[in-house]
């Protein structure tokens, strides 16, 4: 047992992650607005974009305005998703200073996400991380399908561990383990983080975990019990999970905040602003927050 974390750091997906799975384009001022509001309420990590192709990613076409347009707010990181090298290259012309590459835990994820094996994922990554080291950009990596794959089932926690360590060795600063179909478990995540931690320090990993199943906010807790001090979230909980009709994806950041809020663990985030933020994303897409904290909040003020 290691004992809660004082304080978390809590990355911001929603601009990122969240709207990726929006099927109506979201126009550019109104997603750099979002990241300014995300800044402004305490994260201290904001996804800016992806530089992917836009033939696979319409909505994050505009990567290269919405780096233009940002507005750096001192001691706020804004990576960006780059999962290649011509992406890289556009996201440091680009301005960006920290960058993210994005592997997978399960064979048959790799093939149908990003049309290769787990090793020659890894081996697209090396050219990335070298080209970023030189360039003085940190880089972020994820492994998804941290605890399951929606097609093949359990994942072996060794098989994220093998992953996690190359990602390390290749120079990440940090691995956001992600449970991409969110049936993990506080027993299923636990017996994965022990495995991962015996070959990465618990302070270079952080959760991603999937709310699919209900068991995000539990995930988070079981985690903080082994250590672990950063975590993956989305305001409102935006972001569908595309492997689940209708499901669910990113665990709240009001959700997260709430409970660490209530633990006396310091984050440095205003959930009032946060709660604020949700409303407002949420009104401009048309939908509702799917965050239980983010609604009963903000139900209980005066309209």
């Amino acid at each position: 047992m290691h004992g809660m974390p004082e304080r978390v750091r809590i990355v911001e997906v929603g601009a990122r992650d969240g709207l990726q799975n929006e099927t109506a384009l979201v126009p550019t001022p109104v997603k750099l607005e979002l990241i300014a509001r995300l800044a402004d309420a305490g994260l201290p990590v904001v996804e800016a974009t992806s530089f992917v192709s836009p033939k696979w990613i319409p909505q994050l076409a505009d990567h290269a305005e919405v780096m233009a347009g940002l507005q750096r707010r001192p001691g706020v990181a804004y990576p960006v998703l780059t999962p290649n090298l011509k992406g890289f290259e556009a996201a440091l012309a680009a301005g960006a200073e920290e960058v993210a590459i994005f592997g997978a835990a399960s064979e048959s994820f790799s093939k149908r996400n990003i049309n290769c094996s787990i090793a020659e994922s890894l081996e697209r990554f090396r050219p990335v991380s070298e080209a970023a080291q030189r360039a003085g950009v940190r880089v972020r990596g994820y492994v998804s399908c941290v605890v399951a794959c929606p097609y093949e089932g359990p994942i072996a926690p060794e098989q994220v561990a093998e992953v996690a360590r190359e990602l390390r060795d290749m120079g990440c600063y940090e691995l956001s383990l992600g449970d991409t179909v969110g049936m993990g478990t506080p027993r299923t995540i636990r017996a994965m983080i022990e495995a991962v931690a015996r070959h990465v320090p618990i302070g270079q990993l952080a959760g991603h975990y999937h709310d699919t199943y209900g068991q995000a906010i539990a995930n988070v807790y079981a985690s903080l019990e082994l250590g672990m001090a950063t975590f993956d979230s989305s305001v409102a909980g935006l972001g569908g999970c595309p492997y689940a009709k209708g499901a669910s994806g990113n665990v709240a950041t009001e959700d997260v905040v709430y409970l660490l809020d209530g633990l006396g663990i310091q984050t440095g985030v205003d959930l009032a602003r946060v709660v604020d933020t949700g409303q407002w994303i949420c009104g401009v897409l048309g939908r509702e927050p799917v965050s239980k904290a983010g609604r009963a909040l903000a139900a209980k003020r005066p309209s």
